[in-house]
């Protein structure tokens, strides 16, 4: 299970974690929630869950409750972009709940530790 770290300077962070360590860590988990950083070895920091991603690439969605695939109509993103304004279009998005079917977590820095990031990871791996 992968965890994308970004923090406010526009960079972000890939943490590879033990599938059953990380997996046993994030369910039960929503969207919104802070989480502590010590969870996943960053001692200070607090994250807060901003979405995440499954095997297939079905992005999760805030406003969609449970952990299963959902096929709803949509307008915006995460899920679908419309080229057009008012173009809506029926797709699978994942629920809120971060089940053991997720392969990707995207996590936001909300309260900074004594380390900086770029000190504990190293290089980043993409910048804005």
């Amino acid at each position: 299970m992968q965890v994308v770290i970004s923090d406010k300077s526009g960079k972000s962070y890939k943490l590879e974690g033990k599938d059953a360590e990380v997996r046993a860590l994030f369910v039960g988990k929503k969207i919104g929630e802070v989480v502590d950083g010590d969870i996943i070895g960053l001692s200070g920091y607090m994250l807060e869950i901003r979405g995440g991603s499954d095997r297939d690439g079905v992005p999760m969605r805030a406003d969609v409750p449970g952990t299963g695939r959902k096929r709803i109509l949509i307008a915006s993103p995460p899920g679908y972009r419309p080229r057009e304004r008012g173009k809506r279009r029926r797709k699978y998005v994942r629920g809120n709940e971060i089940s053991t079917d997720i392969t990707q977590i995207n996590v936001k820095v909300r309260m900074y530790g004594h380390q900086p990031l770029e000190k504990i990871f190293g290089k980043a791996e993409g910048s804005s």
